[in-house]
């Protein structure tokens, strides 16, 4: 087991959601701490407020990827890639999640693993896959783009 996988267990047995623990990592890599958007996010746990539909890793995957390059003040503007990169965790998350968890939404996951057990791997995996992400575009992880 890797720190991360630790770090992911932690942060579950302090009752954080997948998606907010996808954000609390993001957080902690940029050396920052926001509260109010890690309580926000909880809106996205258990497949959007309880709902099941989409799975909270891929939606606090695609907060991540916004935290790094979405728009945040009046006057700034998103990332040129942006939706580029949000497109790509999209497309990357449907392959895995349709051919390995039963599909991306929570409902259909927690069908085929009922006792949440994958659900560390899925926020592992996608959390990693943000991160790469990023990287392929040209952002460092502590911090925005390169040059």
């Amino acid at each position: 087991m890797n720190d991360l996988f630790f770090r992911l267990v932690k942060l579950k047995a302090k009752g954080y959601c997948c998606a907010q623990i996808i954000v609390l990592l993001a957080l902690e890599t940029l050396g920052k701490a926001n509260d109010d958007l890690v309580k926000s996010v909880g809106g996205l746990c258990y497949g959007i407020i309880g709902s099941g539909e989409a799975c909270g890793a891929l939606s606090g995957g695609a907060c991540l990827i916004s935290l790094y390059a979405g728009k945040g003040g009046e006057e700034e503007m998103p990332h040129e890639r942006h939706m580029t990169m949000l497109s790509e965790l999209s497309e990357w998350f449907k392959g895995r999640a349709d051919a390995q968890y039963g599909g991306t939404r929570c409902l259909d996951i927690l069908e085929k693993f009922p006792n949440q057990g994958i659900c560390g791997q899925i926020v592992a995996e996608t959390y990693g896959k943000c991160m790469e992400i990023l990287a392929s575009h040209g952002f460092d992880q502590a911090g925005g783009p390169r040059g």
